[in-house]
């Protein structure tokens, strides 16, 4: 009797172990079934120059970049947030100049749309550097950076970017001397005897360049392919301004936001291209201070 009980309990043991393993096994059915298959474009572009997905390397190099950033769940939200708020400042400027829009991309992964400041000692969400920003048109000095000034930066990005592609006559390559330099890409070019971004060997930071910018576009355009859900209300708004023309020194930025309504803080915001406590305004030189309307 004892030997049929332990076998009875063995059998059940057996039996319940079979449902178990049954049942794990139905729920990892179950997940692959749900688990979406990991979507690669078919085909992409760079300002309509087609990046050749067919040549083995440049496919991998998209992928390693769309898999880098899809992975960077919170940072790629916040890029998609901003650009709400952003984009609508820059597109119409490189449509002024000009350049495809395509380009807004780049600044996306210069800087994530926020005025950062390099180890190397560019500023601003277009990255300048500051001769060059100087080169471009742009103010720099102790009071005032116009390298924080989304709009006159991105004027003066187009003015480089104008540059890059009569020199080279390629939008890709353009965007490669963006990070790579003129002298820098153009020594590649002559050295190697190859005209196209994809068939150059560059440095590490300059081969991935182009490929950053296309994973940031294709996840950007279709950002739901890439498991980003991020709702209109979710957005960061445009923030509705005044402008206010000035043509004299200001002493006290403080009690010129006050005057205004607002506080330093607020002032600071939304005109970060102010880098010090005072405005200096030389003569027959004219400043527009983006004061926000109330309530925002």
């Amino acid at each position: 009797m004892e030997w049929v009980k332990k076998t009875g309990v063995i059998a059940s043991m057996i039996l319940v172990s079979g449902i178990v393993g049954h049942n794990i096994a139905d729920k990892r059915t179950e997940v692959k079934e749900v688990k979406k298959e990991r979507y690669f474009p078919a085909k992409i572009d760079f300002a309509g120059e087609k990046a050749p997905l067919n040549i083995a390397d440049v496919h991998e190099r998209l992928d390693r970049e769309l898999l880098v950033n899809a992975n960077l769940d919170a940072t790629t939200v916040l890029i998609i947030k901003r650009a709400n708020r952003v984009f609508p400042v820059i597109e119409p400027i490189l449509k002024k100049y000009n350049i495809p829009d395509d380009f807004k991309y780049l600044a996306v992964i210069e800087s994530g749309l926020v005025n950062v400041v390099s180890p190397a000692g560019a500023r601003g969400v277009w990255q300048f550097m500051p001769e060059t920003g100087k080169e471009r048109g742009l103010e720099i000095n102790d009071v005032v950076d116009e390298r924080y000034h989304l709009a006159k930066s991105t004027e003066a990005a187009c003015k480089y970017l104008q540059s890059a592609y009569a020199k080279f006559g390629s939008w890709t390559l353009a965007a490669a001397s963006y990070n790579g330099g003129f002298g820098g890409v153009n020594k590649q070019i002559t050295f190697q005897g190859v005209t196209n971004y994809y068939d150059l060997l560059l440095t590490d930071e300059t081969a991935r360049y182009v490929f950053r910018i296309l994973a940031l576009k294709e996840i950007m355009q279709h950002p739901v392919s890439y498991n980003f859900t991020v709702m209109p209300a979710e957005m960061y708004p445009v923030i509705p301004v005044k402008t206010v023309d000035v043509t004299t020194t200001i002493p006290d930025l403080a009690v010129f936001a006050k005057e205004q309504g607002i506080n330093y803080k607020v002032l600071k915001i939304h005109n970060p291209w102010l880098r010090d406590r005072k405005l200096t305004v030389a003569d027959g030189k004219k400043y527009i201070i983006e004061i926000p309307l109330s309530g925002y």
